[in-house]
């Protein structure tokens, strides 16, 4: 699932190559118009509300870990609280 401004033939070959389903809105200037799943594009505003509750916690929004294992279990840290709360 990614934006319209994502939509490009690379991506949608890089995609299909992972045996998987782009679901990329088209861009308007695209002579080669492909179908979209309206329903499963709509799931994506979960995914993008999931990101926004996530940047709530400081240390993630400026990414205070050094490394990507520390930056991960922050994440990991930050998503079980969403999830209790």
């Amino acid at each position: 699932m990614a934006d319209t401004a994502y939509d490009s033939d690379r991506l949608r070959k890089a995609i299909d190559a992972m045996s998987a389903q782009a679901v990329i809105p088209n861009n308007p200037s695209r002579a080669r118009k492909y179908p979209l799943d309206k329903h499963l594009y709509a799931q994506r505003h979960l995914i993008e509300c999931c990101f926004s509750k996530l940047k709530q916690f400081r240390r993630i929004a400026t990414r205070y870990e050094k490394t990507a294992r520390n930056y991960r279990a922050m994440i990991a840290l930050a998503a079980t609280i969403l999830w209790i709360r």
